[in-house]
This record gives C-alpha cells, sequence and structure tokens, in this order.
C-alpha cells in the first residue's frame, strides 16, 4: 500500500470514528433513564392523605402554621427518551417530616407526625412538561440517608417509581438503595441545592 493510501485510509477511518462515536453517544444519551427505586412502605393510600393533596406541601389549606424544616423548591422537566417533553403527566411526592416520621400507620412514630405538614403531594406536567412542589428538605429516616419518594403516572398507568437524594450527604454511601447505582444513576436522582429568587430550589429532571 502506497503511503498516501495509508494516510487516506487512516483520515477516512478516523472521520468514522468521529461519527460512530456521535451517533452512539446520541443513543447513548438518550437512553439514559431515570433509574427506578423501592416504593417503600409507606406510600400513602387515599384514606391516609390530607383532603389538600397539591403541589405545596408546606402548608396545608385551613391551617395557620408551615411545616417545620427546611424549605425548598423542587422543580425539574418529565421527558421521554427521545427528549419529547410528557405533558399533563402526574407526579407525586411523599416523605417523612422534619423529625423523620412518615403520615403512615405502619410508622409506629407516626404519632408524632408534624401535623402541619401534608407529607404528599403531586403535580401534573405543563405544556414544557415542568413540575414543581414546595416541600422541605428529606431529613434522616432511621436506616436511611435522607430521600423523597416519586411516582410519575401517565393517566392510570404507573410509569416510574424512584427515590430523590441529597448531593454529596454523606450517608449516601452507607445506604443500600443509593449505593447500588452507577455515578451516571445517582447524579440523575441527586439534588443540589442553589440559591434562587424566592430562596432555596433543586432541579431534578426526569427521563421515562
Amino acid at each position: 500500500m502506497k503511503p498516501y493510501e495509508k494516510s487516506r485510509r487512516n483520515l477516512l477511518g478516523g472521520i468514522a470514528g468521529l461519527f460512530g462515536a456521535s451517533t452512539l453517544s446520541t443513543k447513548a444519551a438518550a437512553a439514559v433513564l431515570t433509574p427506578g427505586a423501592a416504593e417503600g412502605p409507606y406510600y400513602p393510600t387515599p384514606a391516609m392523605r390530607t383532603p389538600d393533596i397539591d403541589n405545596d406541601l408546606v402548608r396545608i389549606r385551613g391551617r395557620v402554621e408551615e411545616a417545620g424544616g427546611e424549605v425548598f423548591t423542587l422543580r425539574g422537566a418529565l421527558t421521554g427518551a427521545e427528549g419529547q417533553p410528557l405533558t399533563r403527566h402526574r407526579i407525586e411526592i411523599w416523605q417523612c417530616d422534619l423529625d423523620g416520621n412518615y403520615m403512615h400507620p405502619r410508622d409506629r412514630r407516626s404519632v408524632n407526625f408534624d401535623r402541619a405538614f401534608q407529607g404528599f403531594g403531586h403535580d401534573v406536567t405543563d405544556n414544557d412538561g415542568n413540575y414543581v412542589f414546595r416541600t422541605i428538605k428529606p431529613t434522616i429516616y432511621p436506616g436511611r440517608t435522607p430521600h423523597i419518594h416519586v411516582k410519575v403516572f401517565d393517566g392510570r398507568r404507573e410509569l416510574l417509581t424512584t427515590q430523590f437524594y441529597i448531593k454529596g450527604h454523606p450517608n449516601n454511601a452507607s445506604d443500600a438503595l443509593f449505593s447500588r447505582m452507577s455515578k451516571v444513576e445517582a447524579n440523575a436522582v441527586s439534588m443540589e441545592f442553589v440559591q434562587g429568587a424566592t430562596g432555596f430550589e433543586a432541579t431534578v429532571n426526569v427521563v421515562v
């Protein structure tokens, strides 16, 4: 093979490799879905929930006081694997109160649950797939790192059950559910708090 032919082949091979890597990268990015997680034992049935189940878990309609804890805004976008926004989808969250109590009779400490905390709420994604909640930063529940439970529905069809975590929390590494995820998966469900116009905010985009 002549030297110029060899150089040309190497060049073409390099270009093809770049295009191949780019295509692979795009497909891989499109295929990265939000990892699922266990529902846990304290998903509140409709009968257990307060009459107020909107997206503001810090204030219950008809009560004067707000829930204890560090309030923040949780927001993000819900999209499909190819990046298309998923509109009119229901997102539910539930979590323990400031003292680690769940609003559930199977939690033996639920008698001390913060009655000013809604404990459970839902939002419906807008035309761009966006959702938003006002809640408290999750706290430690015995045996777990701080987390927020999440469900996503398309009508009555459940698309995803997962959990959100606090980025960099020292208990993450020893948590049985968090530690089994890859670094990419863990980053996808980790909340990083930043100061926004109305207080602390965290953004978690969900891909199903």
